[in-house]
């Protein structure tokens, strides 16, 4: 997981070794860096770089965190349902891959959290005059469930997805507002770009992205990470979405404690406001006949 999150940050020949470790990570465990450097087509310094850009001491530790993370029925079901999935394959195996790679980005997700930086995220939302939230394609998606959840308990936020408005509502933020960049690469820059705008404007600013070392961290204030792998077919929109969406609602939650009697009411006035809309007395919504006439 954390080899995945820094892999975009790594230097080329780095990012090499670092392949060579995600292709076959139990392998790599009982390899010497001899044959780690041939295989990734670079020397035995190289491969002591990575160790270290990864925070691991050297080969030898690395040797032995591949070992542990490699062993027990977590790493037996990583091994049979994590890769690709391939043309083919029936329809029941697909849906057992797609389940585990969605239930591994939660997991994962929630594993790495900075606890310390979500509070803070809690904090900046909950003070926020404010809330503008940018993303594109997959991420814009989010973005849109994530102002849904806000405006369900009393908390103005706008979705900017088209790059004009976007950048003309972030020309307008002040000290006081908040501007959330979502991006699972970290690099689009339309998100970039609107979050600097509102960095420069004084906005607080939040990034949202699976990699910590993307571009769109150094235009943010606060970083909060996710830890979604991806893989043909599920590029975009799937795992990553769902880990995004796991950080997202836990803020949400986190926000709707902070601010209980404010979101309570609010909750309770939405809930009374769309009661009209359901059908009502069966399980199945179906509504009852009516009597006589």
């Amino acid at each position: 997981m954390r080899i995945r999150s820094l892999l975009p940050g790594l230097a080329r020949a780095e990012q090499r070794v670092a392949q060579v470790v995600l292709n076959s990570p139990a392998a790599v465990a009982h390899r010497s860096i001899t044959e780690v450097a041939d295989s990734a087509g670079t020397s035995e310094t190289t491969v002591t770089r990575f160790c270290k850009a990864i925070g691991v001491g050297g080969y030898p530790e690395l040797r032995l965190a591949l070992a542990a993370a490699t062993a027990g029925p977590l790493a037996e079901q990583e091994r049979d349902l994590g890769g690709d999935i391939a043309p083919g394959e029936d329809l029941g195996r697909v849906a057992r891959k797609v389940a585990f790679a969605d239930a591994r980005a939660i997991e994962e997700t929630a594993d790495q959290l900075d606890i310390d930086v979500l509070s803070a995220v809690v904090t900046a939302l909950a003070g926020a005059r404010r809330v503008d939230l940018y993303g594109v394609g997959a991420s814009g998606l989010v973005a849109a469930d994530f102002q849904h959840k806000l405006s369900r308990i009393g908390r103005v936020a706008l979705v900017w997805n088209d790059p004009h408005a976007a950048l003309t509502a972030a020309a307008v933020l002040r000290p006081g507002d908040l501007a959330v960049g979502i991006s699972h690469t970290g690099s689009t820059t339309d998100t970039i770009d609107f979050l600097a705008e509102a960095a420069r404007r004084g906005a607080a600013t939040v990034a949202l992205t699976n990699y910590p070392r993307s571009a769109i961290t150094e235009v943010a204030e606060h970083v909060i990470t996710t830890a979604a792998r991806e893989t043909s077919f599920r590029t975009g929109a799937m795992a990553s979405r769902i880990a995004a969406l796991t950080v997202l609602d836990s803020v949400y939650v986190a926000l709707a404690l902070r601010l209980l009697d404010e979101s309570t009411a609010a909750l309770a006035a939405g809930e009374e406001a769309v009661r009209s809309r359901r059908l009502l007395g069966r399980p199945d919504g179906r509504r009852k006949p009516l009597r006589g006439g």
